[in-house]
C-alpha cells in the first residue's frame, strides 16, 4: 500500500526540502527533530501534517519543570487518599487513579496519530533520554496496575527544539534531523499571502524590505520572526500606513512605523536607532 505524502497544505508554506525530511521521517518510522530560530514554524508542523494525512494529534508541550513519566502516565495518589477518606468505592480500583499522559494516548489511538514534543531542549537533559526506551519498543509498563502498555501504531513523531540544551547523541541517533532555515524574501512573501491574501504588492515589498533590513542589523538581541512579520502586517493595514513611509530613504523615521511589533526590547531599540544615526551623520559628510 502506498504510503501518503505530506505536500504542505493551504494554510502552511512547506519548502520541498521539509516535505522531503517529514515523509523521509515516516518512511524510516522514526522521530522528525525540527530545529530552528523562533517563529520558522516549528510547532505548526505537526498542526499541519496531521491535517495533511487526515490524523490525531496528540500535543506535548514541554516545560523546565516536565519529567518523561508524565507523558506516559501519573498517578494521583493524592485523589485515591481523598477518595479514600470519603469512603468512596473508586479507591478499590488502582485504574481510577491513572492518568494517561500524551504519549499513551497516541498510543492508544484507534488509527496511526501524529505526536509532537514541543520544545524538548527545555527538560532537563536527561529529559531525552529517559523516553529512549519507550520510543524505540512503542511500549512501556505501569508498574501500578501491572499491565504492558504497547501502541496500537507507531506514531509520526515531531520533536522541536530551540536549540537551549544540546541534545543526548544517543537520542540524535535515532532520530531523522531537519534544520527549518529561516524563509527568504520569495518564500516569506508567499506566507504573507497565505495570511493576507490580496495584500498591495508596493507594501508587501516595503514592509519585507524594512523587515530583511532589520533582522540583518549586526547584534540584536532578537532577531524579528515570522509571526512577529504578520503582527505588524496587520497594523500598518489597521493604521493604513502608506508604503512610502516605510522606505529606508525617508530619514524622518529612525526606526520603522509601530516597531514594537518587530522589536521587543530596549536594547534592540537603542541599537537600530544608534545605527540609523550614524548612517546620517556618515550621508551629511558625504
Amino acid at each position: 500500500m502506498d504510503q501518503q505524502k505530506f505536500t504542505g497544505t493551504e494554510n502552511y508554506i512547506a519548502t520541498d526540502d521539509l516535505k522531503m525530511a517529514v515523509n523521509a521521517a515516516v518512511t524510516l518510522a522514526r522521530p522528525l527533530l525540527i530545529k530552528g530560530e523562533p517563529g520558522t514554524g516549528k510547532t505548526q508542523l505537526a498542526v499541519e501534517v496531521a491535517r495533511s494525512l487526515g490524523k490525531p494529534l496528540y500535543e506535548w508541550h514541554i516545560k523546565s519543570t516536565t519529567k518523561a513519566q508524565q507523558g506516559l502516565y501519573e498517578y494521583d495518589a493524592v485523589a485515591r487518599l481523598r477518595d479514600s477518606q470519603l469512603g468512596d468505592e473508586r479507591v478499590q480500583d488502582i485504574a481510577n487513579y491513572i492518568v494517561r499522559g500524551k504519549v499513551w494516548q497516541a498510543f492508544a489511538s484507534e488509527e496511526q496519530p501524529v505526536l509532537l514534543i514541543d520544545e524538548v531542549d527545555k527538560a532537563d537533559i536527561e529529559f531525552p533520554n529517559d523516553l529512549l526506551q519507550e520510543l524505540d519498543r512503542m511500549e512501556f509498563y505501569v508498574y501500578e496496575t501491572r499491565e504492558l502498555i504497547k501502541a496500537r501504531h507507531r506514531p509520526i513523531m515531531i520533536i522541536t527544539s530551540n536549540n537551549e540544551k544540546e541534545l543526548p547523541d544517543a537520542f540524535l541517533r535515532r532520530c531523522f534531523f531537519h534544520y527549518i532555515k529561516f524563509p527568504d524574501e520569495q518564500t516569506m512573501a508567499q506566507i504573507v499571502d497565505v495570511h493576507f491574501p490580496g495584500l498591495k504588492k508596493e507594501l508587501l515589498s516595503e514592509a519585507l524590505n524594512a523587515f530583511y533590513k532589520i533582522r540583518d542589523v549586526a547584534g540584536l538581541k532578537k532577531k524579528p520572526s515570522t509571526s512577529e512579520l504578520l503582527d505588524w502586517i496587520k497594523l500598518l493595514l489597521a493604521e493604513d500606513i502608506p508604503p512610502e513611509a516605510l522606505r529606508s530613504e525617508n530619514n524622518r523615521q529612525a526606526i520603522p512605523p509601530l516597531y514594537g511589533a518587530l522589536l521587543k526590547n530596549e536594547q534592540d531599540v537603542h541599537l537600530f536607532e544608534r545605527l540609523v544615526f550614524l548612517d546620517r551623520k556618515a550621508g551629511g559628510q558625504r
